[in-house]
């Protein structure tokens, strides 16, 4: 499922304020990865197939698991944790203790080392918004 948003117009609100298992945190310094993972999947949705946070594999403060579809059709089980992202399967909802893959600080790095596509589409949606910008101070 290919999306086209502009990333500008992609919404604050994540849907995941009222639902009660996240109140508890609330004002903590207690970081929880599954909000970070939403977070992530926020930032970059517009510029993949199909990007979603794993409810079947277990997330917890220190670890959350994003399944990722890029462009290409190929297919990505990240692990999120305080070191950064990683590749931990080649499909949604797995995980391979054997894949030894590099952490990534970034999920725009990481997706930009896995799919030409991306790095495409979110260079283009960062010039349209440096020339929106550009207009903006023009006027």
């Amino acid at each position: 499922m290919e999306t086209n948003c502009n990333p500008m117009e992609l919404p604050n609100n994540t849907g995941f304020e009222e639902d009660s298992d996240y109140r508890d945190f609330e004002g903590t310094d207690v970081k929880d990865m599954r909000l970070e993972a939403e977070a992530v999947v926020n930032d970059v949705l517009f510029a993949v197939s199909n990007m979603f946070v794993s409810k079947t594999l277990p997330c917890a403060e220190d670890v959350a698991y994003i399944n990722v579809e890029t462009r290409e059709r190929n297919r990505y089980c990240l692990e999120l944790t305080e070191a950064g992202l990683r590749v931990v399967a080649y499909d949604f909802d797995q995980t391979d203790d054997r894949l030894q893959t590099p952490y990534h600080e970034t999920v725009y790095s990481l997706l930009d080392s896995l799919s030409p596509a991306y790095r495409e589409v979110f260079g283009n949606a960062l010039l349209q918004r440096l020339e929106a910008l550009k207009k903006e101070s023009q006027s």
